[in-house]
């Protein structure tokens, strides 16, 4: 039957793109080997297509060998491979095979900008940017710069790289720019930590779409959006997403409603979030799971588990990551007996799933918050899998925070048989040293970070004022208006000690001469600054929203806590791990985290 069917080229073409799997390809291919057909180009490319890019799963190694066996191959053909390399576990030889075009192509083959193309996918799939320069130096000298998607890919190889700036060159050089290469620069800014580039090119992209028609931010352009917004928690900006989302018919978009219930969570403003998780026609356990999680970070601890009871009841199975949400909410809210009973359900088996290491920690987190150290460190020491550095960190923060000299050692010798050291590390440890007064010991763990070329990361706070992110670092001198912001602290602190504030001291990682030192040194945080420039430029009333991209220390947490009561404002302050609600000065977390 298949040798009589296969008399018509059409026919064997047409059975080539009706195949079904690797069996039927075979016997098809032992026709043409036994007609000759094999040498027919147009035929050969359909079956390659067929084998290398159709067939599920993919066999790379037979689509190698079918293509080894034509002499002379086209540029279609050697396309085919190239493209079916990007795709597969080895696409370095799908640069090696454009390489050994590029040699024939000056002899007897035109250039094609599908090669350049499938190339610098092979480059993206192994971040190989030597590759990819030169495939862009071959771009230049074939004439291709007015191809617009290639230079998209281009992009998208030198966003993978994490190389923003050349990224931004190419889209320079795009003659027509669509939505698409929009969208690649906007990823490539987020993933290069250019968070307000990202945001300030969505602007632009609305203002151009108004223009040329071609750029209209689409569901990824909104998707990418909100990501941003919930990294730096700009909440005015992201209600604007929010609003184009609305105005353009795409809020009915599953993915875009849970991406905007996270984004309002990690925005600190959960009455938003709920609201969109309320109206929302259908939710998927991604929904669930971002309300849960967005219900922990922001100290609503009972209520997240009143969600996950609710979900639970409505048969929607948890993931991985919804249990590691509860697990926080107990966490963050000091809910022990919640949270121990929570982690025997999943251990037992109910949830389907075992407990990671994820789970785990927030294990650790719990008890270490409760000050049960001894039972943290047992709880590590009896997991199935081997503890990860994230684990003892979080156990050496608790130790931190409950002065534990002796432990806070022994983690960081586990950390050290893990190879895992990093300066933050021992900034929790000095800080463990510097809360009972070991000053000899602060000297020889900075001598030690020196010696180990170890730096610590700078904190910093982002304010977002009418859609505008400002940034400060401690002691920052680059706002224009800075004269002002430390004229307003200073009156902040003149207000706040006579209400009764009182630096906290043990924040304090220097071993000053008297506690005014201390204090002084304190003075100029990036919180504070934050805090005080938005109370510079804001009415009476106004919420002062800062992020910071580590964890506050107890002397900011207490200013954020005096600040709200005497200028009666809500101040939140979201940090690496959580939020803090101030208000009538005091805080949702109770003074817990």
């Amino acid at each position: 039957m298949l040798k009589s069917m296969s008399s018509s080229d059409d026919h064997l073409v047409s059975l080539i793109v009706s195949s079904t799997g690797k069996s039927h390809l075979r016997q098809i291919h032992a026709v043409l080997l036994r007609t000759s057909l094999i040498r027919n180009s147009d035929v050969f490319h359909h079956f390659l297509s067929r084998l290398a890019l159709s067939l599920i799963p993919r066999d790379i190694n037979y689509s190698r060998r079918v293509f080894s066996q034509r002499t002379n191959p086209s540029v279609s053909h050697c396309n085919t491979m190239i493209r079916a390399f990007s795709v597969s576990e080895t696409p370095g030889e799908g640069f090696r095979l454009f390489r050994a075009l590029r040699r024939r192509k000056s002899s007897s083959l035109p250039a094609n900008p599908l090669s350049s193309s499938f190339a610098l996918k092979c480059c993206i799939k192994s971040a190989d940017l030597l590759g990819g320069l030169q495939i862009h130096g071959k771009i230049v000298t074939d004439g291709f710069l007015s191809d617009s998607l290639l230079l998209t890919t281009l992009m998208d190889l030198y966003s993978t790289c994490e190389k923003s700036n050349h990224a931004c060159k190419v889209f320079d050089e795009i003659p027509k720019r669509d939505t698409v290469s929009y969208n690649v620069l906007i990823s490539c800014f987020l993933r290069n930590k250019r968070t307000r580039d990202a945001l300030f090119l969505f602007d632009k992209m609305k203002k151009n779409e108004e223009v040329d028609g071609c750029s209209k931010p689409d569901n990824v352009t909104c998707l990418l959006a909100l990501q941003a917004c919930s990294s730096l928690g700009a909440l005015d900006f992201g209600e604007k997403v929010h609003d184009f989302i609305e105005g353009n018919g795409l809020g009915d978009a599953l993915n875009l409603n849970n991406t905007l219930v996270s984004m309002y969570s990690r925005c600190g403003s959960m009455d938003k979030a709920y609201k969109v998780f309320n109206r929302m026609r259908e939710k998927n356990v991604v929904s669930w799971t971002a309300m849960i999680s967005g219900l922990a970070m922001n100290g609503f601890g009972r209520e997240a588990i009143e969600a996950f009871e609710e979900m639970l009841k409505l048969g929607v199975s948890p993931e991985e990551h919804t249990l590691t949400g509860l697990l926080s909410a107990c966490s963050h809210s000091g809910l022990v007996d919640e949270g121990m009973m929570f982690f025997d359900r999943l251990k037992s088996g109910e949830f389907k799933m075992k407990p990671n290491v994820h789970h785990y920690g927030c294990m650790v987190d719990l008890l270490g918050r409760a000050r049960l150290l001894d039972r943290a460190y047992d709880l590590i020491k009896s997991m199935e899998m081997k503890p990860d550095s994230t684990i003892w960190r979080t156990l050496l923060g608790a130790c931190r925070v409950q002065g534990n000299v002796e432990l806070g050692e022994r983690v960081v010798s586990h950390l050290v048989e893990l190879k895992a050291e990093e300066a933050g590390d021992y900034v929790l440890l000095l800080n463990t040293y510097s809360s009972v007064g070991k000053w000899e010991k602060v000297t020889e763990v900075r001598s030690l970070m020196k010696e180990k070329r170890l730096f610590t990361k700078p904190g910093c706070s982002v304010i977002e004022l009418q859609g505008t992110v400002y940034e400060f670092v401690v002691d920052d001198v680059s706002h224009p208006r800075k004269e002002e912001i430390y004229g307003k602290l200073a009156e902040i602190n003149q207000q706040l000690k006579i209400a009764g504030y009182k630096a906290e001291t043990a924040s304090e990682l220097h071993n000053l001469d008297s506690e005014e030192e201390k204090g002084c040194a304190l003075t100029y945080h990036s919180e504070k600054l934050a805090i005080a420039f938005g109370i510079l430029v804001t009415p009476p009333g106004t919420t002062i929203r800062v992020t910071k991209n580590l964890r506050t220390c107890v002397d900011c947490h207490n200013f954020a806590k005096f600040v709200s009561g005497v200028y009666d404002r809500v101040v939140i302050v979201r940090d690496r791990s959580r939020f803090h609600h101030c208000k009538d000065g005091s805080c949702s977390c109770n003074d817990f985290w």
